[in-house]
């Protein structure tokens, strides 16, 4: 683990966003991170070097985004807030190695992005994302086809306990199955709402996803893998038989065939089926969708 410095982001965060008028608006889920040991936690995950590139979704008031840029190559921060222009052009001041975009991430077009980061070894993505747009951006960034290598990412507790989950349990899910299938992901640990300003209403979790170069399972159409998997968990209290044939309306006999192709017995339930087992049973629908 990196030795760092025991700083404290408050004071310094607290004058950047005073000198400059800054409000924080709570509609753009504005949480900006102050505890030193959650910063040096996530940057610690991240397992950054001088020779890699970071893209960082969300960088606030520059609290991450100076820590990153002493150690990163390159970094590209990507905030959605013009107002905070003022505040990261002096937060980032010393930095020749950052560059930040004003923009809406889901309006960025990722190849384009990634054309900043040519010369690095690899590409980390950190982010602390509002809430409420967690899993579109988490997708924007796993379904492109650009190669991340890792990201770390602050999310709802919630939303870690369903990108953690195993089968069988009740965290897991669609959203389970679909990021499992692009990256290995773990928890690095549990945030409480006094590590940020102002303190959100909910507990957070960083989560680490170490993503696949490749899918590391041969799968005949990513199209029909998502048709499948939204099927099997759309009414959760249906056996997989039932909500297959509602789901992907289809006659309940090809429905039938295609689970004892798969050897998946009718009446298990989607939350029961491994990754492996979807993956299969979505190829022998491929021909069918």
């Amino acid at each position: 683990m990196t030795q760092r410095k025991d700083k404290s982001p408050t004071k310094s965060l607290k004058e950047l966003l005073t000198t400059h008028g800054f409000q924080l608006k709570k509609s753009l889920g504005q949480n900006f991170l102050i505890d030193t040991n959650v910063l040096n936690r996530i940057l610690d995950a991240a397992e950054i070097t001088q020779n890699d590139g970071v893209l960082e979704v969300g960088p606030g008031a520059g609290v991450v985004t100076r820590e990153l840029a002493e150690t990163a190559k390159q970094v590209v921060a990507v905030e959605k807030d013009t107002a905070l222009e003022p505040v990261l052009k002096d937060s980032l001041s010393q930095f020749d190695n950052v560059q930040v975009i004003f923009s809406d991430i889901l309006d960025v077009d990722m190849n384009e992005l990634w054309k900043h980061f040519q010369t690095c070894q690899r590409v980390v993505v950190v982010a602390n994302l509002p809430y409420y747009v967690t899993t579109p951006i988490l997708f924007q960034i796993l379904e492109s086809e650009v190669p991340v290598d890792t990201i770390v990412v602050m999310v709802q507790k919630e939303v870690a306990n369903r990108l953690t989950a195993s089968p069988g349990t009740k965290d897991y899910g669609a959203l389970t199955v679909a990021v499992q299938l692009r990256a290995k992901v773990d928890t690095v640990m549990q945030v409480h709402p006094g590590s940020f300003l102002p303190p959100p209403g909910v507990d957070s979790t960083v989560v680490r996803l170490r993503c696949y170069p490749s899918l590391p399972v041969r799968l005949q159409s990513v199209k029909t893998f998502r048709k499948v998997v939204r099927a099997a968990f759309a009414t959760r209290r249906k056996t997989l038989y039932n909500a297959l044939s509602n789901g992907l309306v289809l006659p309940k006999a090809q429905v039938a065939l295609a689970l004892d192709e798969a050897n998946i017995d009718k009446s298990r339930r989607g939350e029961t089926l491994t990754l492996d087992e979807f993956v299969h049973l979505s190829n022998f629908f491929h021909e069918m969708l």
